[in-house]
Formats: C-alpha cells, sequence, structure tokens
C-alpha cells in the first residue's frame, strides 16, 4: 500500500504476496493500518507532553507503550492533560493533599480535629476560601474526587461495566405534541429502555436523531435505581476498587460523600459521554456497512447488455420524460408525454410511444421508480400489446415482445443537474437527461451510476446521521472495488467510470479520453503508454483492469495482466497453438498443471488465475438479466389487502429486515424474522438489494403508511414481528 499499489491490484494480481486475501478482507487491513498510525502518532505525542512536564516514570512509560486503544490511551493522560484550573488543583495548591491522604489511609481520624490545623487566613488563595472546617473538607472532597475520576483502572473498569449491564433510555422530550406528524415519528422511543450494549444500529440511530431533533431525551441510566439516600450501585463498584468500606469510623461519612461526588459530579456523566460515543460509532459502522454492502449488490446487478432501450422518467403534471438510447447507450431521440392528470392525453402518448419503438427497435422500457410510476407501468404494458399486434409475424415468428422493467431512479435527478451530464448532453433540457440515465442503467447498472456521488442512490438508511467522510471514503472504495472486478472497456468507457478503474485519476481518466478522441480506438493496452500523464507504475495499477475488444492481442480482452503475458507465451509453447486457439478450450486448459508454468515471480495462484482468464476470457461477474413483474390492479398501499401474494424488488437491506419496492410508493418490510422458514441473523443471508422476490401481504397501516409483509409462503404465516426504527430513514 505504501508503494502505491491499490487495493484492487493487491487483491487480483498479488495474492501470492497476500495468500489470496480478497478486497473487503484488505480493506479491514488498510483501515486498521490507518488506526495503528494514527496511535502510534498519539503515543509519541502524549509521552513528549508529560517528558515536558517532568512526571515520565518508567512504571508510566510501560503502560503509555502497553496501551491497545486510543481510548486506553487517552485514559492514561488524563491526569497529565494541561486544563483549566480545578477546584482539585485550588485545594492541592492551598496544601490540602497531606490531609486528604491522611484522612483515606486511616479513617479513625476525626476530620473535623484534623482539618483544624489547614484552615488558611481569607486571601491565602487566589479565588478560593479555606477559612473555615467545612471549606477545607470541601477541599479535601474536590481533591479525592478528581484524583479517583483520572484513575484509568477505575473508568475502564466502570465503562465496561455499564456497556454491559446500563440501560440506553429514551423519552419524549418535555413540551412536546407526541401527536404532531414530525414528533409521531419517534412514538417507539417515547417509552424505551434497552441494555445499551444490545442496542441495534438502527434503534441507536433513530433516538439520536430524535434527541439531536429534539423530539426525545436519551440518557443512560444504572440497571437498578438506588433508594433514597442509599449508594448507587456505581458508588459501591467506585468502594470496592479503592478497597475502602463505610465501619462507621469517623472519618467515613466524609470518604462516602467523595466517592458519592465522584461518580454523580465527575464521572456518570464523562461515562454516559464516553458510551453514547460508543454506541454512535458501533452503529454508525454497521449503518455504513449496510449502506456499501447494498451498493455493492445495486452496482453489481445484472446487466441488460447492449440492447435498444427507452427510459420513461414519470410524472403527472410535468409529463412523462422520454429517452431512446441505442445498443452503445448514445441517446438518439427524446420526446414527453401527457397520459396522466390533468392533460389524460393516454392515446396521444401511446402513439408517440409506438413510432418510437418502432423507429428505433427498442427492446426494453425502462420505467423510474417515482411519483407516477405504477400509472406509467400501465402505459408501458399497454404499448407492449399495441406493438405486438402492429408487428408483422416474420418467417411465421411473432417478434419478441419488448419487455418492461421498473428501475429505481435514485440520483438520476443529481445526475441530470450535474456537470458531468451537461457535458455528456450539452444540448438536451435537464428534466430529459433523466429518462436517459434511468435507460442506460438498465444496460449497465455500474457504467451508469458510477457517475452519480453514491451517497445520492439512496440505498443507505440514517445516512445523514452517520460520519460523513468515512461513509464517503467507504463508499468511494466499494465503487472503486466493483468497477474493477467487472474490468472496464477502454474504448467505450467514460471520465468517471476510467476514473475508478485502479491507479487512474480524475485527470489521467481525461488524458485516455483525450488520447481516444484524437487517434482513435485503442488498439493494445501498450498504447496506454503514450497517454500523456501515464506512467510505469499507472500502468502496472490500471492495465489488467481495462478491456480491449477486437484488439491487435487477444489477452487485451481478458483479466490476464500484460507482466504475465510470458506465462502465456510458456503455456502456447506447451500447447503448440496460438493464443486465440487456447482461449475459451476448457478440455485443453484443464489438462494443463501450473506448476508447471510457476516462477520466482509468478506463482502457482497466479498462473491458476491466468488459465482461469483463458478458460471464460473477459467474463463477466454479475448475474444474469431477469425481469420483476408488477400486479395489476394494485398501484397504491390503499390497494393492498393482508393475505395478498405480490412480486416485488428488494430496493434496501436493513439487519433488521429488507424493504421492498411494490409499486405502491411506499416499500414494504420485510422484517428478518419473516424472510425464512429459519432463524436469520442478518438479511443480507436472505437477500440482497436488486434481488425480485414474492412476499405475502401481512399488515397495512394506510395512516403512517407502514406494510409488513412475509417471505414465509406455503406454510401457516408464522407471527408477524414488529421491530423499532421500521420506518425507512
Amino acid at each position: 500500500l505504501d508503494g502505491g499499489a491499490t487495493v484492487p491490484f493487491i487483491a487480483r494480481y498479488r495474492k501470492e504476496v497476500t495468500g489470496g486475501l480478497d478486497d473487503i478482507q484488505l480493506r479491514e487491513l488498510e483501515a486498521r493500518l490507518s488506526y495503528l498510525r494514527e496511535l502510534e502518532d498519539r503515543r509519541a505525542a502524549v509521552i513528549k507532553s508529560i517528558q515536558e512536564q517532568g512526571k515520565l516514570t518508567p512504571e508510566l512509560l510501560a503502560a503509555i507503550e502497553a496501551a491497545p486503544t486510543k481510548q486506553e490511551l487517552e485514559d492514561i493522560y488524563l491526569p497529565f492533560k494541561p486544563k483549566r484550573r480545578t477546584k482539585g488543583m485550588i485545594a492541592k495548591e492551598a496544601g490540602l493533599e497531606p490531609l486528604a491522604d491522611k484522612l483515606f489511609a486511616d479513617p479513625t481520624l476525626n476530620p473535623n480535629v484534623e482539618a483544624e490545623a489547614f484552615i488558611l487566613p481569607a486571601g491565602k488563595i487566589e479565588g478560593a476560601d479555606f477559612t473555615t472546617v467545612a471549606a477545607v473538607l470541601d477541599g479535601v472532597r474536590d481533591l479525592l474526587s478528581e484524583r479517583w475520576a483520572e484513575d484509568a483502572a477505575l473508568v475502564q473498569s466502570l465503562r465496561e461495566w455499564l456497556w454491559a449491564e446500563g440501560l440506553f433510555r429514551s423519552k419524549l422530550a418535555a413540551g412536546k405534541d407526541e401527536n404532531n406528524p414530525d414528533v409521531a415519528k419517534f412514538r417507539d422511543y417515547f417509552d424505551y429502555d434497552e441494555p445499551i450494549g444490545r442496542v441495534p444500529s438502527h434503534r441507536a440511530l433513530a433516538v439520536f436523531r430524535g434527541r439531536a431533533l429534539e423530539m426525545l431525551e436519551a440518557k443512560l441510566v444504572l440497571p437498578v435505581e438506588p433508594e433514597p439516600g442509599k449508594p448507587s450501585l456505581a458508588e459501591g463498584k467506585i468502594a470496592l476498587h479503592l478497597g475502602w468500606s463505610h465501619a462507621g469510623r469517623p472519618a467515613d461519612d466524609l470518604i462516602r460523600k467523595c466517592v458519592a461526588w465522584t461518580w454523580r459530579v465527575k464521572l456518570s456523566l464523562s461515562t454516559e459521554r464516553d458510551l453514547f460515543s460508543r454506541l454512535r460509532d458501533d452503529a454508525e459502522k454497521v449503518a455504513i456497512k449496510v449502506f456499501a454492502d447494498n451498493l455493492r449488490d445495486l452496482l453489481l446487478a445484472a446487466p441488460a447488455g447492449p440492447r435498444v432501450v427507452m427510459g420513461l422518467d414519470p410524472g403527472i403534471r410535468t409529463g412523462v420524460k422520454v429517452a431512446v438510447v441505442d445498443a452503445t447507450g448514445k441517446l438518439v431521440e427524446t420526446a414527453t408525454v401527457y397520459p396522466h392528470e390533468p392533460r389524460r392525453d393516454w392515446d396521444g402518448a401511446l402513439h408517440t410511444l409506438a413510432r418510437l419503438c418502432e423507429r428505433h427497435g427498442v427492446q426494453l422500457i425502462a420505467i423510474g421508480n417515482g411519483t407516477a410510476s405504477r400509472e406509467t407501468d400501465k402505459l408501458a404494458g399497454e404499448l407492449i400489446k399495441l406493438m405486438q399486434k402492429q408487428a408483422p409475424a416474420q418467417d411465421g415468428k411473432a417478434l419478441a415482445a419488448i419487455e418492461k422493467i421498473v428501475v429505481s431512479e435514485a440520483g438520476a435527478s443529481v445526475y441530470s443537474a450535474s456537470e458531468y451530464a451537461s457535458q455528456e448532453m450539452p444540448d438536451v433540457d435537464v428534466s430529459l437527461r433523466g429518462a436517459a440515465s434511468i435507460a442506460r442503467r438498465l444496460q449497465d447498472p455500474l457504467a451508469e451510476l458510477v457517475k452519480i456521488d453514491p451517497k445520492s442512490i439512496g440505498v443507505g438508511q440514517y445516512q445523514h446521521d452517520v460520519n460523513q467522510s468515512e461513509l464517503a471514503r467507504t463508499l468511494g472504495t466499494v465503487v472503486e472495488d466493483c468497477v474493477n472486478s467487472v474490468g472496464v472497456d477502454l474504448n467505450t468507457a467514460s471520465v468517471p467510470l476510467l476514473s475508478r478503474v485502479s491507479g487512474l485519476s480524475a485527470s489521467v481518466a481525461k488524458a485516455v479520453v483525450r488520447w481516444r478522441e484524437a487517434h482513435g480506438a485503442f488498439k493494445t493496452r501498450k498504447q496506454l503508454m503514450d497517454v500523456a500523464g501515464l506512467g510505469a507504475k499507472t500502468f502496472e495499477q490500471s492495465a489488467g483492469f481495462l478491456r480491449i475488444r477486437g484488439g491487435d492481442n487477444p489477452l487485451d480482452m481478458t483479466g490476464v495482466h500484460p507482466e504475465t503475458y510470458p506465462v502465456v507465451e510458456q503455456i502456447m509453447e506447451k500447447t503448440g497453438k496460438p493464443v486465440a486457439e487456447i482461449m475459451g478450450r476448457t478440455d485443453m486448459l484443464k489438462v494443463l498443471q501450473p506448476e508447471l508454468f510457476a516462477n520466482e515471480k509468478f506463482g502457482v495462484i497466479t498462473v491458476k488465475d491466468i488459465l482461469g482468464e483463458l478458460e471464460k476470457p473477459g467474463r463477466d461477474p454479475r448475474p444474469d438479466f431477469k425481469v420483476a413483474r408488477f400486479n395489476d390492479g394494485v398501484e397504491d398501499i390503499k390497494d393492498l389487502r393482508e393475505g395478498m401474494i405480490l412480486e416485488g424488488t428488494v430496493s434496501n437491506v436493513a439487519q433488521f429486515g429488507a424493504f421492498i419496492d411494490l409499486g405502491v410508493h411506499q416499500d414494504g418490510l420485510v422484517h428478518v424474522s419473516q424472510l425464512a422458514h429459519k432463524f436469520v441473523q442478518d438479511a443480507r443471508e436472505v437477500v440482497k438489494t436488486g434481488d425480485i422476490v414474492k412476499v405475502k401481504v401481512m399488515e397495512v397501516d394506510v395512516e403512517r403508511k407502514r406494510i409488513g409483509l412475509s417471505m414465509k409462503l406455503g406454510d401457516a404465516p408464522a407471527r408477524q414481528g414488529g421491530d423499532r426504527g421500521a420506518s425507512q430513514g
């Protein structure tokens, strides 16, 4: 990584070095490496700071060097952290430390008697008054509670105990009207508590969002509330750590007061803050992972391939925007039709669409899943019937019917208004660009979706509540890994797609396209070295992921890296056949022993990969293209009835379940307990974004726009599982 190698390159072409780790495992190692380096930098800064204070002992140095996490390092550093003058510091300045030590070491001493010797005249200590016994004993309390609150071992043990036993509690914020629609969204959390260490990601983020909007109050509470006047469990833990217990000695009441002060004033809020921070971090990691997994599934969805597609971007008053793209994705014609309210020009719309289908030989219709999607889907159904009637049979065979597919239009409007869209389609109205994008994302979801900021694709939950830079970084790596696992056609790829290829920056991607426009299609991968700004290192990192179809060297259309072409030459010698005759010949390649072609530079794993590529040259790892069919007569949530069996597309997957697009403008939820006739820990074990599934309607709440679904078909329906936080974030 430090040498400039990308994760996709290491995963694909350096398997000997990593023992075959995949890109997901390598990303985890990359993140861990970054964390450990930050930890080491902080460790050095802490040592330097304590050294400058002249307080670094060999024991302290050993503890700092052994700290395994940033949190533990900060706990050790806390007493030495430069801070504003505290009450404990003032008590120390006043010389009260010997009194505090004496009373704690020997509670049989009488605090009032001992304190007499420490009374100071007024004005002796700036900003403090130690002229009475009570004031001196308050100083002792401040000094001891501050010392104990900075005891790293005590803080860590309390934190871990509360993470295991404490409760995360939320309630309706004071003065809020629970019937207000914005407040009602958080109804599940008006009276809620759960052990903090077991709160699922979506519930934690829902409460934190409610708190940020001042709809909810949230706090950490002890597993058992103390009786009035009695010490709490937390105070008991502190006393146990200190090795002290109340035995009725003269100083014991003072020490109990110091212990209570340590918890209530010093540690309860900071511990709550630390554990809320840990809960949020853990919840964000899960939410970001869910978003990343869904994005990966969406990007690697089945491509329809080079077919002529008509994209329909549904709208009511503004009309349905229409764009036809040819098999290469080039926009060939646009139109706007008005089949819905208020014009209701159904026949005119059908006539226009039919003319476009005939003129361009449309094979697929892609319908955006936004407003008026179901009504537009019905229009497309009528169009298909009309085309079937009009199409003359050829050689006695009826022409294949045009197919219609509802696709996610998430991010299409963001793309339409982007600078890149205006470069791609300069003379096309912004609203019509969206229809072209919808058509193209059916042909090749990956090639089209890379033009959109991943955060705008809308397959995450609570995406605005998580760390935005971490979300952007993670989603960026997912896009990069997906692009490189599929490979990119060097002669047709757009700048956004090329810039996601291993080793290629945005400026180099632009240079590649400029070279292509000036010199025509690339004939060989070697020609990449002629591109300005593309040197040997960039070539090494990118060449294996770039494909040239119909070029001079058949290997250039495969995932075989140019650095391993000599290995293929050895295979050609062994078989006595040119490379074009070896490719695709499983019978010939299966009998070759990889060990014969391995050398010091390229081991057996790499040779096996080369043979695999030669067997299926340029294979696409994505699944085959399939079409979901919506049910007629179901266009709105009000049309749904319990017991209905419907087909839909998985639009989003969270740990607690999967959201299904049924074409009724509101996704339904299959709770994790309703996904299968077995226990399911995580919904992704069963479904992924883009899957076409059959579901049964279990519950419809029109007012709250909630649809409960089940995938347990064929058996008596199991009890419907509900879950807090089930409304899509």
